[in-house]
C-alpha cells in the first residue's frame, strides 16, 4: 500500500514540474497583450538577447512611440491564437503565426506575419524570449527600410452669394521670403529693412531663417502680402536676397462688409487641434477662426490625401497605406452681395448692425457688423500693431453685433399691439387721453414715470401710438396684458427660443416683468427685453403673411417660406397693423416719415432705446428702424444704429435704411 501512495505522489511530482516548464505559447501570448497596451518597454524585456543587442530598450520603445505618433494608430488590435496542444519545439525555437490590424492617418493597415522564438537562460532561469527584428513593426520594415508620409492637400470649399459671387474663395496672393545665401555680409541691415516694412519683428525673421530645415540657397517664407500689395512687394523685393512668388491662400473679395458674416481661417493652435482630436486634423491645417468659416469648417475643410509608404534600402518603395484626397464642400448663401454692401456701407463708421431679409421667403439677403475689420490682413497675418489697433478701438470692430441682443426700443411696439389684440386686452378704437409728457399708474410707483417724446394734444389710439410712437399708450397696453400674458406671446414670436439658424445667434429676451415697471416699460422695448437683429426682422414677417411668422434661412438650399410659427396673430389683425405702419412712413406726422419714397410704399416702425443707470440721468440711445415694402414684399430691413443721441436719433437710421430701398 506504501509503495502505491508512493507511485502516485511521484506521478503528480512529474506533472506538477512538467505544467510549469516555460511555454513558448505563454510568451507569446504575454507578448502580443503588452503590445495591444501598447507597452513598449515592457514588450521589450521579452526579447532574446541577440534581438536586444541590435537595439536598445530606448530606441525600441522610442521607434514604436514614435511610428504610432506620426501615423496616428488607433484601434490597435494584435492576435496571437495559442495553440490547443503544445507543439513541441525544434530543439530551442519555434514560429508562431500572428496577426494585426490598426487605424492609421491614410486608414486602416493589417497584416499578417510570423514571430520566431527562442529558449534561452536568462537570470539562472530558462524561458522563451522573442527573436525581434524591424519588421514586427510591419513586415516589409526590414532593416534600414524607413517610413515616410505624403500628404496631398484638399482644397477648402468656397462660400459664395446666392450667385456665385465669392465671399470666401481660394485664391492668390504674394509670399515675401529670403534667399540666406543672397545676404551676403548685410544680414542685418535686410533683416531690420524688412522688419520695418512688414511691421513685424527681426526675432520672428530670425527664427525662419534659423529653422532646421533651411539650406543656404532655399526660399524661406516670412510674410503672405494680399495681391493689392503690389507696390509694397516691388519695394520689398530691391533687397538684396528678398523674393516674392505666388501662393494658394484663402481671399475674401468683400472684406469688412461680409466679415463678421464669413469670417477667416488661420494656422491650427495646440488647443484647438486637441479639442478637435480624432476629427481628422493636424498640426499643419488651416481652421475658421470666426464666422461661418469658424462654424461650417468641418464641412467646409474636406480630407486630406494622406499616403504612407515603406522605402527599403534598395530604393524600392511599398505603399503601406492610403486614403484619397477628399475636397471640402462648397456652400452657396441667399446672401446678396450687392445688398450685403450696401447694408455695410450705410453703416461704415458707425457702431450698428443690420439685417435685410425676403419677408415671403425668409432668405436672408443681407447680415451686417459695423465697425468691421478686413479678414485678408488677419487670415495673412496680422501684426502686434494692427491687432492692437483693433483691440483698443473704441467701437469694438471686432465685436459681432448682429448676433448679439440689444434693447429693442420702440420696434417692439407692432408686437406689443399684436399680442394685445390677439388676447382681446387691445381696442384699437379705444383712446388714451393723457395730458403731458409722463405718466405714472399710481404713487405706488414713487418718482418713477413712463415718458413719451410728444403730447399730441388729443386722444390716442392704436394708430396715433404707432403713428407718434407714443411709450405712456404702450406701458398701458402691456399693464393690460399683463405679464403671462406678454411674455407668453412674445416667446409666440420667437422670444426666449434659439433659432434654428446657421450662423449661431443669441436668444432674444423677454427679461423680468416681475414688478408693474418692468412690465410697463417692456411694452415699449425697455426693461429687460433685448433682440438680435435678425429676430427683429423676422417678428415683423406675419404683418406681410397673414399671421405667419417665417423662419430666416442662410442656405441656398433650404426649404423657402418655412413658419417658424404658424398664426401666431390673424390675418385680419395683420392687415391692421400693417396698414397702421404703413401710416408710420407716408403720414407727414408719422416718425419714419422720412423714409418715404414716392412710388414706393413702405412700413416701417422707429425706435430709440435709451440705455442708462437710472431715471433722470442722460444716457446713450441707439437709433432703430424697421421697414418692408408692402406692394412688393421682397425685402424687408432691420437696423441699429449705436449712440445716435447727438445726430438726431432714430431719423438717422430712417433715412440709412430709406438709402438702402433708394438705390
Amino acid at each position: 500500500m506504501k509503495k502505491s501512495l508512493a507511485l502516485i505522489f511521484f506521478i503528480l511530482f512529474i506533472l506538477t514540474a512538467c505544467n510549469n516548464t516555460p511555454q513558448p505559447s505563454d510568451t507569446m501570448s504575454q507578448y502580443i497583450n503588452l503590445w495591444n497596451k501598447q507597452k513598449f518597454a515592457d514588450m521589450y524585456e521579452l526579447l532574446s538577447t541577440n534581438a536586444q543587442k541590435s537595439i536598445t530598450k530606448k530606441d525600441f520603445v522610442s521607434r514604436y512611440e514614435k511610428y504610432y505618433k506620426d501615423l496616428e494608430i488607433t484601434k490597435l488590435k494584435a492576435e496571437f491564437t495559442k495553440p490547443k496542444e503544445e507543439e513541441k519545439p525544434k530543439e530551442d525555437s519555434i514560429s508562431y503565426p500572428f496577426s494585426a490590424s490598426m487605424n492609421s492617418i491614410a486608414g486602416d493597415i493589417s497584416f499578417n506575419h510570423k514571430a520566431t522564438l527562442v529558449k534561452e537562460e536568462k537570470n539562472n532561469k530558462e524561458n522563451w524570449y522573442i527573436d525581434w527584428n524591424s519588421t514586427y513593426i510591419f513586415p516589409e520594415l526590414d532593416e534600414g527600410a524607413k517610413i515616410g508620409i505624403s500628404t496631398n492637400t484638399a482644397k477648402r470649399g468656397e462660400i459664395t452669394d446666392r450667385t456665385g459671387q465669392g465671399l470666401a474663395v481660394n485664391g492668390q496672393v504674394y509670399e515675401i521670403g529670403i534667399v540666406p545665401a543672397e545676404m551676403g555680409d548685410q544680414k542685418e541691415k535686410i533683416i531690420s529693412q524688412l522688419a520695418t516694412q512688414l511691421g513685424i519683428t527681426t526675432e520672428k525673421i530670425n527664427n525662419a531663417l534659423n529653422a532646421s530645415w533651411v539650406q543656404p540657397d532655399y526660399f524661406v517664407p516670412i510674410k503672405k502680402l494680399s495681391l493689392e500689395e503690389q507696390e509694397l512687394v516691388a519695394n520689398l523685393t530691391e533687397l538684396p536676397s528678398v523674393n516674392s512668388k505666388q501662393v494658394a491662400a484663402r481671399v475674401y473679395p468683400m472684406k469688412a462688409a461680409a466679415a463678421h458674416l464669413i469670417g477667416y481661417v488661420g494656422p491650427i493652435t495646440a488647443e484647438e487641434l486637441k479639442e478637435r482630436e480624432g476629427k481628422g486634423y493636424t498640426a499643419n491645417d488651416t481652421i475658421g477662426k470666426r464666422g461661418l468659416e469658424q462654424v461650417l469648417d468641418e464641412q467646409l475643410k474636406g480630407e486630406n490625401g494622406v499616403t504612407i509608404k515603406i522605402k527599403k534600402a534598395d530604393g524600392t518603395e511599398t505603399t503601406l497605406a492610403e486614403k484619397e484626397v477628399k475636397d471640402g464642400e462648397s456652400v452657396q448663401l441667399t446672401i446678396d452681395a450687392t445688398m450685403q454692401t450696401k447694408l455695410y456701407q450705410q453703416l461704415v463708421g458707425q457702431a450698428g448692425t443690420a439685417a435685410a431679409i425676403h419677408p415671403t421667403t425668409g432668405e436672408t439677403l443681407g447680415l451686417v457688423s459695423s465697425p468691421s475689420f478686413d479678414p485678408n490682413l488677419l487670415s495673412l497675418g496680422a501684426t502686434a500693431e494692427q491687432w492692437t489697433a483693433l483691440q483698443d478701438d473704441p467701437l469694438n470692430p471686432l465685436l459681432n453685433r448682429f448676433s448679439a441682443n440689444f434693447a429693442p426700443g420702440s420696434v417692439i411696439k407692432p408686437l406689443t399691439a399684436a399680442i394685445g389684440l390677439k388676447e382681446g386686452t387691445l381696442d384699437p378704437a379705444a383712446t388714451l387721453n393723457v395730458s403731458g409728457l409722463q405718466w405714472q399708474k399710481d404713487s405706488s410707483w414713487g418718482s418713477y414715470y413712463v415718458t413719451r417724446v410728444k403730447d399730441p394734444g388729443t386722444p390716442v389710439d392704436l394708430e396715433k401710438a404707432l403713428l407718434y410712437s407714443d411709450n405712456i399708450y404702450f406701458a398701458q397696453a402691456a399693464l393690460a396684458l399683463g405679464k403671462d400674458k406678454l411674455a407668453d406671446g412674445l416667446k409666440g414670436f420667437g422670444f426666449e427660443e434659439e433659432m434654428k439658424y446657421l450662423f449661431p445667434l443669441e436668444p432674444s429676451k423677454t427679461g423680468a416683468m416681475d414688478t408693474e415697471i418692468l412690465l410697463a416699460d417692456s411694452g415699449y422695448g425697455q426693461a429687460q427685453v433685448e433682440m438680435n437683429i435678425l429676430h427683429l426682422a423676422a417678428t415683423y414677417t406675419p404683418f406681410v403673411n397673414a399671421g405667419k411668422l417665417i423662419k430666416p434661412t442662410l442656405l441656398q438650399q433650404d426649404e423657402l417660406g418655412q413658419a417658424w410659427k404658424q398664426n401666431v396673430i390673424n390675418e385680419e389683425q395683420a392687415a391692421q397693423i400693417n396698414t397702421i405702419l404703413q401710416k408710420v412712413v407716408q403720414d407727414p406726422r408719422g416718425t419714419a416719415n422720412k423714409a418715404n419714397i414716392p412710388g414706393m410704399p413702405l412700413a416701417g416702425k422707429t425706435g430709440t432705446a435709451e440705455l442708462k443707470a437710472k431715471q433722470g440721468e442722460k444716457g446713450t440711445e441707439n437709433g432703430w428702424f424697421v421697414a418692408y415694402n408692402t406692394e412688393n414684399p421682397s425685402l424687408l430691413v432691420a437696423m441699429m444704429v449705436e449712440g445716435v443721441q447727438a445726430s438726431g436719433g432714430s431719423s438717422i437710421v430712417v433715412e440709412k435704411v430709406r438709402n438702402v430701398f433708394a438705390q
